[in-house]
């Protein structure tokens, strides 16, 4: 299956996904170009926001990576912010990884 390539520099893969799958988010947006010493992926399930956590991302080259497990079956919605608390939210819209 090939990644989908959202703006911003994201890639989701697999999209769509399923509950119980293990989802790579891979990050080369705003933060990332402007030299973020660490970046951290923030999660939630649903339109509230569920079980919302903060996941410290791996530096892969010029990329920020994290694997991470669908744990709901509602869409997980992310974005990112670095150490130094700038956020990239897509310009407000955030990220949405459709799970089935």
């Amino acid at each position: 299956m090939i990644s989908k390539h959202e703006p911003g520099g994201v890639s989701i893969f697999p999209s769509p996904a399923r509950r119980g799958d293990l989802v790579t988010i891979t990050y080369n947006g705003l933060l990332a170009n402007s030299g973020a010493d660490q970046v951290y992926l923030y999660t939630g399930y649903g339109p509230m926001w569920h079980d919302k956590q903060y996941i410290r991302m791996q530096k892969m080259g010029n990329n920020w990576e994290r694997t991470i497990p669908i744990n709901r079956g509602e869409n997980l919605h992310f974005c990112f912010k670095d150490s130094a608390n700038n956020w990239d939210n897509n310009n407000g819209h955030n990220w949405t990884v459709t799970i089935h």
